[in-house]
């Protein structure tokens, strides 16, 4: 079973697949994302895997007739896929060469394209799950792009916001944000010709590192040559320096923002939107969890336990100690 619950309370949609509990535990020995698998090609740099458990798909079940009154339910119509970053099962994507990082931003970006086809297709969102304290079990380099047949409900609750104060402000809100952390600079982690690397005055992680582009880029379709070698940089960068922060595995959940897509009420983003990462990493310290309680979880309002200011200068420390090892 595998469908789209709808939410009336949040006007948003529950994805439902029963079948993922089924998953099986992977052999220690073994790894579908190496070479000899027989998962994967025997040799690749990068590449596109298909999910084998998932909660999109292309040709979804029909739902079970359970809904009545103001529920309803929908096909679980996208598409999972696994962004494979390297063969080497405990690499990182830090240690990969230029040319290396570059064929994987270029990954994304023509996978990006050829889902962008598909008219039913709202959202697609790269994404990334980094270290046993946020709840991965495949150590190997990955991330996963999801592509769904709605708009999930903080993509969209973003985009009207952003929406709404570039017709009261005829400014765009990334933008203004970029300059004023420009203009403040103690928040700033690093940049390069096309990114801004930043942790936001409003910050809700300790670390919580967001990349802003500098020009005008909407999704990953607008990028130059130029723009994907910056990107692929930057990436390697902060990633780089949260390992040189604590001096071990940096666990976080990064997510790339692209527009949304095939919506008339989003047509004209270009107006009041800009691509960017943001990073939600757990730690605020070296040996301790920022944990998602119950004012978090339930009502939806963060605390930070540290002050960007200090925390930035923290990272621009670690960038310096990065860049004497590369």
């Amino acid at each position: 079973m595998a469908e789209l619950r709808y939410n009336p309370l949040m006007d948003d949609y529950t994805m439902v697949a029963a079948g993922r509990n089924k998953r099986p535990d992977m052999p220690k020995d073994y790894c579908p994302f190496c070479p000899g698998s027989g998962k994967v090609p025997d040799d690749y740099e990068v590449y596109c895997y298909p999910n084998d458990f998932p909660i999109l798909s292309k040709n979804p079940p029909k739902p079970d007739d359970v809904a009545g009154g103001l529920y309803h339910e929908k096909e679980s119509y996208g598409v999972c896929d696994v962004i494979l970053y390297s063969p080497d099962h405990n690499g990182k994507l830090w240690e990969l060469d230029d040319e290396h990082l570059y064929k994987l931003v270029d990954l994304w970006i023509n996978r990006y394209k050829e889902i962008s086809k598909d008219k039913n297709i709202k959202y697609i969102f790269p994404f990334e799950n980094r270290g046993a304290e946020v709840g991965t079990t495949m150590p190997h380099p990955h991330g996963q792009m999801y592509s769904y047949s709605f708009i999930p409900n903080l993509i969209n609750q973003e985009f009207k916001n952003a929406k709404r104060y570039y017709e009261e402000n005829n400014s765009n809100i990334y933008e203004d944000i970029l300059r004023e952390e420009l203009r403040f600079k103690d928040r700033i982690v690093y940049e390069n010709d096309s990114f801004t690397a930043f942790i936001p005055f409003f910050a809700q992680y300790p670390y919580g590192v967001y990349i802003f582009n500098k020009s005008s880029l909407k999704s990953f379709a607008d990028f130059d040559e130029k723009n994907k070698r910056d990107f692929a940089q930057i990436l390697k960068i902060i990633v780089g320096s949260y390992d040189r922060l604590f001096d071990k595995l940096f666990p976080y959940m990064m997510g790339i923002y692209n527009e949304i897509i095939n919506d008339d009420e989003f047509s004209n983003s270009g107006d009041f939107f800009r691509f960017h990462v943001k990073f939600f990493p757990p730690l605020r310290g070296e040996n301790s969890i920022k944990w998602n309680a119950s004012s978090e979880t339930g009502a939806g309002a963060f605390g930070n336990p540290r002050v960007s200011e200090e925390t930035a200068a923290e990272l621009r420390e670690a960038v310096r100690r990065f860049n004497e090892i590369i």
